[in-house]
């Protein structure tokens, strides 16, 4: 971590110092006691949880190259590509109502608070007829619903979003028979499209520092971790060309210039580093996929059985150079959860931790499936706590006179009670003497 002064030292609990006071936005807030004694392994995954990507810019690359795809590719009409990102609109945690082009914000509980067609809110009377009255409750789940539960989820969301609101305004101008499912289709189409063919990554690779913020605290970290005698491992579902880039800018040194020079120095910081892993399917032991061994310098894999490194056979065999590589970390592609287990000599997932971004595809599989102890990454909370901290006398006050009006309230409603009350005492005398005529007075202890 980096000091207030932003002066890069190594500061851990054990330290005589105790560590540096931690910015509230920067620090780690916890569900459930960890025993790091227990732990033997830390484990991270590489996009949006090592490397932030910068919204301004990634966010931009991806909604501009996905238009691209649905101009060129899936015929929807050129002025799209006049369209604009706004990456501060949407958040994660929405659903997407795929089928009415809805947008929704839902409590924990699964209530619809706060619904949008497109840009443009619902109002309580029609968010309560679409969502709130039938008698059997709607789960939110696919496929009729999308979950934005990933940042870069972000920009395809915003998208669906300007072409309900288009096709609302032109229906005519919209792929004949494109409803709002298709649509929200056809941009997820685009999407991958730009995954393919690898538009994406090769505009980062060119330029890291425009699309990635620079972390000074990542390499004290992996040296805190090391000097603590854990095994590090990275799984990530980038290829070995991109994860090489990423750390590269993420863990080098730069030179006085700023430019900076592709080596393997980064690697010392790992035991393991697993790309093209296809998270989640990777935390399921009975995923048969093969485990390849990659030569970082070529590029090329190799055969291994379960990990272990094969004899390269006959003369044709490219020779393997490992020429000034840390030889103590090896880079792998594919495999599953048990082949990582058996390259740490790990004997109980209760001894990882892993820390990753996607709460579906990195938490809870790896927590639910294996066991392991984790650690979810939520950048958008930063913003939220410093604010929570800065309006912390407001919300004091807040909590004050609600309490006050709930005690009024109450006197409210004791009041009406004891009016009510008098009424009907006075009502049930119907004669003051003696009571009403077919009902005697009898009252407890009188025999007479």
């Amino acid at each position: 971590m980096a000091n207030s002064n932003g002066v890069e030292g190594l500061h851990v609990w054990s330290s005589p110092e105790g560590g540096c006071k931690i910015d509230i936005g920067k620090q780690i807030f916890c569900n459930r006691s960890l025993n790091m004694k227990n732990i033997l392994a830390v484990g991270f995954d590489m996009d949006y949880t090592l490397a932030q990507y910068k919204p301004e810019t990634f966010e931009s690359l991806a909604y501009e190259g996905t238009i691209r795809k649905l101009v060129y590719d899936l015929c929807y009409p050129p002025e799209l590509l006049e369209w604009t990102f706004d990456p501060k609109y949407m958040v994660r945690g929405l659903v997407l109502d795929k089928k009415r082009g809805n947008i929704l914000k839902m409590d924990r509980h699964k209530y619809v608070k706060v619904a949008y067609h497109g840009f443009r809110e619902l109002s309580k009377e029609d968010k309560v007829g679409t969502y709130g009255n039938t008698l059997i409750r709607d789960s939110f789940d696919e496929p009729d619903y999308a979950l934005i539960d990933t940042l870069f989820s972000l920009a395809e969301a915003y998208l669906f979003a300007q072409l309900v609101d288009y096709k609302d305004n032109n229906p005519g101008k919209v792929p004949e028979g494109a409803d709002y499912s298709h649509m929200y289709k056809d941009v997820r189409a685009a999407v991958d499209l730009c995954h393919r063919d690898g538009t994406l990554k090769q505009m980062v690779a060119k330029d890291p520092k425009r699309y990635i913020n620079e972390d000074t605290s990542i390499v004290p970290m992996f040296k805190m971790l090391r000097a603590s005698g854990r095994s590090t491992f990275l799984v990530t579902n980038s290829l070995w060309d991109y994860t090489n880039i990423v750390m590269n800018f993420l863990c080098a040194s730069h030179a006085l210039d700023g430019s900076l020079s592709c080596n393997f120095d980064w690697l010392q910081y790992f035991d393991v580093v697993v790309t093209g892993s296809a998270k989640p399917g990777f935390f399921h032991e009975e995923n048969r996929a093969n485990i390849f061994e990659v030569e970082p310098e070529s590029g090329m894999l190799l055969n291994t059985d379960n990990g272990t490194p094969m004899p390269q056979v006959g003369s044709t065999s490219p020779e393997v150079l490992l020429k000034g590589l840390n030889k103590s970390c090896r880079v792998f592609q594919g495999g599953n959860v048990a082949h990582l287990h058996k390259l740490l000599s790990i004997e109980s997932s209760s001894q990882v931790l892993y820390v990753g971004d996607h709460i579906y595809g990195d938490i809870l599989r790896s927590k639910k499936v294996l066991g392991w102890r984790t650690m979810l990454v939520v950048p958008e909370l930063e913003r939220e706590v410093k604010l929570l901290w800065e309006l912390r006398d407001m919300r004091k006050q807040l909590r004050l006179l609600r309490d006050e009006r709930d005690l009024v309230e109450d006197q409210i409603h004791h009041l009406k009670w004891s009016l009510n009350l008098k009424g009907i005492k006075h009502d049930l005398l119907i004669n003051k003497l003696n009571g009403s005529v077919i009902k005697s007075s009898i009252r407890s202890g009188d025999n007479s």
